[in-house]
């Protein structure tokens, strides 16, 4: 009765279910686990639902990303503004020439309407440096979609499917299977620790989760930190992004081996592991009470929709806290993923790069996109949990049919 008990509402605590089941026989037959579903189940569930979060929130962690890459001194500005300061040194008539030719080649420099423009000859119209520089979350939106266009806030898409689908898929089944282990062992051998086991079981998966898929993060972050404005040509993808990583290494340091050199592709995983399994910590702490409360409101007679409101009710204030609470080694982790200097990236450590921002921006610097990393992780943790549950509910439903 008490496996039964928790299949029905398997959110309950193991002290929960065995103060409701503590008067009835053994002989009712127990359940393998909680919901009958195995890790390929839970897997499938998993990927669903990090492909509908990395689509909708995906434009939030460009932003996110911009702002945390200015601040580390990313220059923002249009790639043609040097070419054409060297160009005026030759005069106003060779440049005006050079410009008819290549008129196409400025074709997308388009300056904010707040901005000063400095025409040429009346060919071509010039915006100062500052025009491409971010001042808040609402001017980078409205910056990157006027110079760079709509699509790009979706720039990094490919990698955040690429990553999100293998990454939730290890680390919500994990998760599961580390949450319900560790209740059993706790309720038998140490009753008063139990309260801890979603942060231990959350911060368990979520370093798994990280250490096998990382260097798909790594991509991820330099391809939406990085403005590349091309003729024509598409911007490199998440492969492309990673080969260059490795090359830009063979090429400016001679004495390191092949081995040695793929390294670089786990720069910076110290900094992540430091911002994810806090961040995990955090956040199943806050989430399996808050979500227990509330399907304990709904009781036995649990629907679709009532698992899908609690679950995206809890989870969306507990991503939001734990998303303000590590904000800090988020702009730590960024810093180190965009150091385009191989040698100095694998030999920053996760506190001096803290150190580093202190000293450049104070608290503010630490802190830097903390707006747009809140309302991206509330969302995402309120979407990928909440389908997570419900479709293992509907999976659970079908096998119970059948």
């Amino acid at each position: 009765m008490v496996e039964l008990e928790r299949a029905q509402n398997p959110w309950m605590s193991t002290e929960q279910t065995q103060s409701v089941g503590a008067d009835v026989s053994a002989a009712q037959p127990p359940s393998t686990s909680h919901w009958q579903l195995g890790v390929a189940e839970r897997a499938f569930s998993a990927a669903g639902a990090a492909f509908l979060s990395a689509i909708i929130v995906n434009p939030l962690d460009v932003v996110k990303t911009r702002l945390q890459a200015q601040a580390a001194g990313v220059p923002y500005s249009h790639p043609l503004s040097n070419v054409i300061s060297r160009m005026s040194y030759f005069g106003p008539s060779m440049l005006a020439d050079i410009c008819n030719v290549r008129g196409t080649m400025f074709a997308d420099l388009r300056c904010s309407p707040s901005c000063t423009r400095a025409g040429i000859q009346g060919t071509v119209s010039i915006c100062p440096p500052d025009c491409f520089q971010y001042k808040g979350t609402l001017d980078v939106f409205y910056k990157i979609i006027r110079q760079e266009g709509f699509a790009r806030l979706w720039r990094g898409t490919n990698a955040g499917l690429a990553l999100a689908v293998p990454t939730v898929g290890i680390y919500l089944p994990c998760y599961d299977v580390f949450r319900n282990q560790l209740e059993e062992f706790t309720a038998r051998n140490a009753p008063s620790t139990t309260a801890y086991v979603p942060l231990v079981a959350g911060s368990l998966a979520r370093s798994l989760a990280c250490a096998t898929c990382y260097p798909i993060e790594l991509a991820r972050t330099r391809m939406q930190a990085f403005k590349v404005i091309q003729n024509g040509g598409k911007p490199p993808g998440v492969l492309k992004t990673l080969f260059g990583v490795i090359s830009h290494v063979k090429t400016t340091s001679n004495v390191q081996s092949n081995l040695q050199g793929y390294r670089v592709l786990w720069t910076g995983m110290g900094a992540q592991l430091a911002r994810d399994v806090p961040f995990s910590g955090i956040c199943w702490a806050t989430l399996e009470p808050l979500r227990r409360k509330l399907l304990g409101l709904v009781g036995d007679e649990a629907s679709a929709l009532n698992i899908l409101g609690a679950n995206f009710s809890a989870a969306f204030v507990a991503g939001s806290l734990a998303a303000a609470a590590t904000c800090p080694l988020d702009v730590a982790k960024t810093r180190r993923q965009i150091e385009n200097d191989p040698i100095r990236a694998m030999k920053m450590t996760t506190r001096q790069t803290l150190l580093e921002i202190w000293r450049g921006g104070g608290l503010k610097g630490l802190f830097t996109g903390v707006g747009p990393r809140v309302a991206r992780a509330g969302p995402s943790v309120g979407i990928v949990v909440s389908f997570y549950e419900v479709v293992k509910y509907v999976l659970h439903q079908r096998y119970a049919a059948s």
